[in-house]
């Protein structure tokens, strides 16, 4: 992970994190713009009936006898939400010496920080819903600095803990989302399909532009476990599971199944789909999960 040494010495300042990582990302979170008077200049067109005579270019028609309007593009500005996967397993952490301590949650921050703070620049309303011990925690949505230090606050104070809300909590939340937006679920995909995957399904349906960033450790994707311990799934009753090396072929079996079933999912419901380890460098994955949305 590039620079690893300085991003955990700092993980608690995510401003000074964001700084880092965003460095020259040069990307966008969304690429809507609406034709009108604004501020950036795009094109001449002829002048029509109706048109305000303050648009009237009249250098040009100095040189060429007839009218020309300056035509402009403004953004179109979205709704961004972020959703935070903090169950319990999202306390994994890396089994790098170097990362010790960092966890999926934790690059889950980096990565929610720095499209906050794009969404900020971009002039967008953007909230966090947190989700956590079965229920949801909402940061209702609005802009500027004042904004991002609240979102990143919360986003700070969230604990792994419990499992994933039900249908019918995720139901009762499902009002944030009335008019179109942009939905990041940042997750380790590893409650797939559940009410959660469903619900974004659904919410794609509703013409909402959703994007899935799904985050591993690298021992997690390469069956990288000391053999001959227990591990527990912290979500599901503190079922004990001894490791064997000779359970390495078929855990990988089963987790390439498990990921391809959640790619092909997104595929079919047209939700662009990125995975990631957390030993990667940031600014590297947030550049692929950008470009793979396709987005500037």
């Amino acid at each position: 992970m590039h620079d690893l040494a300085t991003l955990l010495a700092h993980s608690k300042d995510l401003d000074l994190v964001v700084r880092h990582v965003l460095a020259g990302l040069g990307h966008g979170l969304h690429a809507g713009r609406e034709r009108g008077a604004g501020v950036e200049f795009s094109e001449y067109r002829a002048y029509t009936p109706g048109d305000e005579w303050r648009r009237v270019d009249w250098k040009l028609l100095a040189r060429n006898d007839r009218y020309y309007v300056r035509e402009a593009e403004r953004d179109s500005h979205v709704a961004v939400w972020f959703l935070l996967d903090a169950s319990a397993s999202m306390a994994e952490q890396s089994y790098r010496p170097e990362a010790q301590g960092f966890s999926k949650l934790d690059y889950a921050r980096v990565i929610l920080a720095c499209l906050a703070a794009v969404a900020q620049r971009q002039g967008d309303t953007f909230g966090l819903i947190v989700a956590s011990d079965g229920g949801l925690q909402l940061t209702p949505a609005s802009c500027g600095p004042r904004q991002f230090q609240r979102v990143l606050a919360r986003a700070q104070q969230a604990k792994p803990s419990g499992s994933l809300p039900d249908a019918e909590t995720i139901s009762a939340h499902l009002h944030f989302a009335r008019a179109p937006s942009l939905i990041f679920w940042l997750t380790d995909g590893l409650d797939w399909p559940s009410p959660q995957s469903e619900s974004l399904i659904r919410l794609r349906r509703m013409q909402h532009d959703v994007r899935i960033l799904c985050l591993r450790t690298e021992a997690e994707r390469d069956a990288q476990f000391a053999s001959d311990k227990n591990y527990v799934d912290p979500e599901r009753d503190q079922r004990w599971v001894a490791w064997r090396e000779s359970d390495r072929a078929r855990y990988l079996q089963n987790a390439e199944q498990h990921f391809s079933n959640i790619a092909s999912d997104c595929r079919q419901a047209n939700i662009p789909y990125w995975q990631a380890c957390i030993e990667e460098n940031p600014a590297a994955c947030l550049r692929s999960f950008l470009r793979q949305a396709g987005v500037r």
